[in-house]
């Protein structure tokens, strides 16, 4: 997996939508909704390891994680712990920075690790034997594709999809950027934006979250089951206003 998208909207919002790439027999059926290290999150619960590869949190925070980090590795299991798994965790700290400082990296096979706090999105990259960070700026568009299925060559591709896109666009609504999720690009079932390559590895699923003023918004779409589902998870903070006083 898979490929990334962040779009900023009016007002500072933004949308992080993702294709998940991978076997159909780990896609879930449905959102979940769980506590983690005091936190609610909202997120699709891979069915292999129990992780996800998406997130969103009730402190105003998302992560996404796709596989690889710069170029194709050479795959060396076993591995400490699964890269979703390890998303999951990163809830647990207070910011990225301490994420960066205090989480143990090693033995986690390498990935790229999109996270958003606020309306501050960064960049995370792990090769395997050193950590990459880089501040992205938000009122730009940025698109990402996993360094596992998709060569430096084939990213170019997509990239130059991407922008012709960004060029052709009447708008960048919710309906829009999933609009080119399913169908940007060309026809190429080895590495279109959906993509499936003798159904070992397919995309199986399109997933958004929306930036709202008081929570996130979650829109999955799964493309093997053809169902969508949505889910809203409310700010913390927008909880406690909206608590009688006494």
């Amino acid at each position: 997996m898979c490929t990334v998208t962040y779009i900023p909207q009016p007002e500072g919002s933004f949308i992080l939508t993702s294709n998940r790439d991978e076997s159909p027999l780990r896609s879930p059926e449905n959102l979940s909704l769980e506590s983690h290290h005091g936190r609610t999150l909202l997120f699709p619960k891979d069915k292999g390891a129990g992780g996800s590869w998406i997130a969103a949190s009730d402190d105003n925070r998302v992560a996404c994680v796709l596989n690889g980090a710069f170029v194709k590795h050479k795959h060396l299991p076993p591995y400490r712990k699964s890269r979703g798994l390890m998303l999951v965790e990163y809830f647990g700290f207070p910011s990225v920075n301490d994420f960066e400082k205090r989480y143990d990296f090693e033995g986690i096979e390498p990935f790229t690790l999109i996270l958003v706090e606020g309306n501050r999105p960064f960049e995370i990259r792990w090769d395997g034997r050193a950590l990459h960070h880089k501040i992205l700026e938000p009122n730009e568009m940025h698109i990402w594709s996993s360094a596992t299925l998709y060569p430096p060559e084939v990213q170019e591709k997509r990239l130059m999809w991407f922008n012709r896109w960004k060029e052709e666009a009447s708008d960048f609504s919710l309906e829009s950027i999933r609009a080119f999720h399913l169908h940007g690009g060309e026809p190429d079932p080895w590495n279109g934006f959906v993509m499936n390559r003798n159904d070992k590895v397919r995309t199986v699923s399109v997933t958004s979250v929306v930036q709202e003023p008081d929570g996130f918004e979650m829109i999955y779409g799964d493309l093997l089951r053809n169902t969508e589902k949505r889910m809203k998870l409310a700010f913390r903070e927008a909880l406690l206003r909206a608590r009688p006083s006494h």
